[in-house]
């Protein structure tokens, strides 16, 4: 089979203002970024339409090394819906050059389920992920020139809680001491970045509803602490507006084509592990507003993404699915049951029939939430017979949820209409019930963490350093103790140690640190040794990435 850089360059595009025609979308609404990727304004949605299209979400088993393939299961869903004759759109997030570049070598789905132009779409698109970059050191830097210019008059804070971004894997950028040199290069202080996809202005773009709510939620952010205890935001440095001028633009969701040619909303892109890892509210609406059918996606397991989804976005957009696919693969099970990576691609019956409790738990948990459930399993060319029959035997026996197979990397809309038609039948018999959130808007901060950790993850406890604890106390001060929170851990685990697979319990859950978004209206909780600047691997992708003869080679 060819590789996904050779299918994606196969594929005659659509000029993108076809595209856009082919779900209703207005020729001269469409803003051009090339010939074959727009923006589209997002004044265009319409929320009645937006309340009768049919909202599905895709979440996965826990993550592996393996991969678990849920981009091209969402892909693919959309293709299948579209050739059993429904309008179907699918929703995803912008890649980061961070994963590109390091361990995945892109983002853009696989074989013949990926969104197209894939080589622009993984490297700098529309420049949303610049312009977040940009805006978020611009607050940087203007505070640190607030704190200079204004020492002199008694000016300065206690405590700067406000980081820098960059969307590259730089472990050496964690920690960093900036204003080394002489008296003109500002004051000599710690500081540090994270990956782009952790910045606050990153969640923020995601769950803004308008112009005027992001400039609203950027107003708002916290970057310090005086030394009376007062929260000092970008209100008070002055900057919301210019701020709100480099993300004009960003705001608007980017339309984009699926292999097939139809519609896709790629906008946005938070990391599920150390954020909510949702693409953005306008991005659904948009889909919802022209789409029958709208894919999307929540990144990593369904513990990160999916949770985060319907207690954050869901609950602040007032959005619910009608159904919810978890995508399982026998190398992903096999591997939580016990197999070694090494040799999770051979056939080990034992191994698989462990790991389906990883399975079970997730399919519990999002049962929690009011939601009807089907099983897409992803198949592998190595997959015995005997392998699958066994998944689809427990999953409508044991589990009681439809069961179907997914060979859209393989077979493109084709190989995913046995999983369409699964999905419409669902919906159409059985659609979820309202969503019922983990936890209450008036719940404690501590009590809403140890909702999630305790009846979604399974631990037994949770504990609390010092630093964090100091943080929930200022947080209920400030009576902000009613935003939602976004746990930060490992995606390889129930817990916070990466090295625990399975359907792990009864284990410790600990707290690390608490960062207030004030602006998204969210706090993060960090747990274990999570990092919100990844690293980069041993042999990075970006060793297999050139251009040779014109053409990008080594993305996927």
């Amino acid at each position: 089979m060819k590789s996904d850089i050779e299918i994606a360059r196969s594929i005659e595009l659509k000029k993108i203002k076809q595209v856009a025609e082919s779900v209703g979308i207005p020729r001269e609404e469409v803003e051009n970024y090339g010939r074959y990727i727009a923006k589209i304004p997002e004044q265009l949605i319409d929320e009645e339409k937006v309340k009768r299209s049919n909202l599905i979400l895709v979440t996965a088993i826990t993550a592996t090394k393996a991969g678990i393939g849920k981009t091209t299961v969402s892909i693919g869903l959309a293709l299948g819906l579209n050739k059993i004759g429904k309008k179907a759109i699918v929703a995803l997030r912008e890649p980061s050059l961070g994963p590109c570049f390091g361990m995945k070598g892109g983002a853009a789905g696989g074989g013949y389920a990926q969104v197209l132009p894939m080589e622009k779409i993984n490297l700098h698109f529309t420049g949303d992920f610049h312009a977040i970059t940009s805006a978020h050191n611009m607050i940087s830097a203007l505070l640190d020139n607030y704190i200079y210019q204004h020492q002199a008059e008694g000016f300065g804070l206690k405590e700067i809680i406000w980081r820098r971004v960059l969307d590259v894997n730089d472990r050496s950028l964690r920690s960093v001491v900036t204003g080394l040199g002489p008296r003109t290069n500002g004051i000599t202080q710690e500081s540090g970045f994270d990956i782009t996809p952790a910045s606050e202005i990153m969640a923020i773009l995601c769950l803004a509803k308008d112009t005027d709510d992001l400039r609203r939620r950027v107003e708002n952010i916290i970057l310090g602490f005086t030394y009376d205890g007062k929260p000092f935001t970008v209100k008070d440095l002055g900057v919301a507006g210019a701020v709100t001028v480099l993300l004009k633009d960003a705001i608007h969701p980017n339309l984009v084509q699926t292999a097939e040619g139809t519609a896709a909303f790629v906008h946005g892109g938070p990391f599920a592990n150390i954020a909510h890892g949702c693409n953005s509210i306008l991005a659904t609406k948009m889909a919802m507003t022209f789409g029958d059918y709208v894919i999307t996606e929540a990144g990593f397991g369904a513990d990160l993404g999916a949770e985060k989804f319907y207690n954050i976005k869901c609950r602040k957009s007032g959005l619910s699915p009608k159904l919810t696919v978890i995508v399982a693969t026998a190398q992903g099970l096999k591997m939580h049951g016990g197999v070694s990576l090494e040799r999770i691609k051979e056939p080990n019956m034992e191994g698989l029939r462990e790991g389906f409790g990883n399975l079970d738990k997730h399919v519990r948990n999002l049962r929690s939430f009011g939601q009807t459930v089907v099983v897409a399993f992803n198949r592998f060319a190595g997959d015995t017979d005997e392998e699958v029959d066994a998944i689809r035997r427990h999953c409508e026996e044991e589990l009681k949820v439809g069961f179907a197979i997914n060979n859209a990397f393989a077979e493109g809309g084709e190989g995913a209409v046995d999983l369409a038609g699964l999905v419409v039948e669902t919906i159409e018999k059985e659609p979820s019930a309202p969503l019922r959130y983990t936890y209450e808007e008036n719940d404690s901060v501590q009590r809403k963490i140890e909702k999630v950790a305790c009846n979604l993850y399974g631990a037994s406890v949770v504990t609390y350093s010092s630093a964090s604890r100091k943080m929930i106390k200022r947080i209920e001060e400030m009576g902000i103790a009613h935003y939602p929170v976004c746990i930060a851990k490992t995606q390889y685990s129930f817990s916070a140690d990466p090295k625990l697979y399975g359907a792990v319990n009864n284990f410790e859950f600990h707290i690390k640190d608490i960062v207030i978004n004030n602006g998204a209206e969210m706090i993060v909780a960090i747990a274990g040794e999570i990092l919100r600047m990844p690293g980069l691997p041993k042999s990075p992708q970006a060793e297999r990435i050139d251009i040779v003869g014109g053409e990008i080679e080594g993305l996927s």
